[in-house]
């Protein structure tokens, strides 16, 4: 491919606390379970390898239905999604994850009245940014642009 529009949905994971679009390109690796240690951390590694590094014209989060909570590698209860209606677009997969991560954390406070840290953290975001500098994961260094209606949007 000469590029990629990297598309996915906005869930909890098990093996690396989300699911996001740097997560996304996991299916270019013939060992998937080799990124799975300590939470996924190096996941961004797989944004070097040759099939993809700078073929990524644009990244989509998909937030229609998110899952904000989840327990197990194939959980799904539909008492944990809700309703966002939205899509995170750019070209940083670092920011649009983390900002993704940002939205999930607010859901989660509101829904469980606390603040409940996802497990595993989704520690592999933030190194994107500080270990392999895919992007930047600093809510203060993200031009966000909100379009559309701005009730329930969390951030």
């Amino acid at each position: 491919a000469t590029a990629l529009i990297n598309v996915r949905p906005l869930r909890t994971h098990h093996w690396s606390g989300v699911g996001t679009v740097i997560k996304n390109y996991i299916m270019f690796v013939k060992n998937p379970s080799s990124h799975h240690p300590d939470t996924c951390a190096d996941l961004a590694t797989i944004w070097k390898l040759p099939l993809v590094q700078g073929k990524t014209r644009l990244n989509i989060l998909v937030l229609f239905t998110p899952l904000f909570h989840g327990i197990g590698p194939h959980h799904f209860n539909s008492k944990y999604i809700w309703a966002y209606k939205g899509l995170l677009v750019g070209l940083d997969p670092v920011a649009i994850d983390s900002t993704g991560v940002r939205i999930l954390l607010a859901k989660r406070k509101e829904f469980f009245g606390e603040v409940r840290p996802l497990n595993p953290p989704p520690k592999h975001v933030f190194l994107a940014d500080t270990r392999y500098h895919l992007g930047t994961a600093d809510p203060e260094k993200i031009e966000l642009i909100k379009i559309g209606w701005k009730d329930g949007i969390l951030i």
